[in-house]
């Protein structure tokens, strides 16, 4: 990051905020005019669609293990976040980037 290892600048920070409001507003679109089913919808329409989503599937995980070595060489837990990616994807560590200390 701009600011150092383990820092996270003012710049940064509203980079990400606006990322997390930006994808938050795309996924209330989507479940406001597809519901729920919209996504197993998508998921499923076809083989290229099935490869799109567990390319996604591989990228959170990755991105869970390097938020798991990140919190605990910060003294955090990792788990609420790694569940929270689980249930509600990238907005778990999102929210991990946007609110983790910024210095160790």
């Amino acid at each position: 990051m701009a600011g150092g290892e383990g820092s996270t600048t003012t710049i940064e920070r509203n980079v990400l905020g606006a990322v997390l409001v930006a994808f938050g507003a795309l996924t209330v679109v989507a479940l406001g005019v597809d519901g729920l089913g919209g996504f197993a919808d998508a998921i499923t329409f076809n083989w290229a669609s099935w490869q799109i989503y567990v390319d996604l599937v591989i990228a959170v995980a990755v991105i869970c293990v390097w938020l798991h070595r990140d919190a605990r060489s910060r003294g955090a837990n990792p788990w609420p976040w790694i569940v929270g990616a689980a249930i509600v994807g990238m907005f778990s560590p999102l929210l991990y980037l946007l609110l983790r200390r910024t210095s160790r």
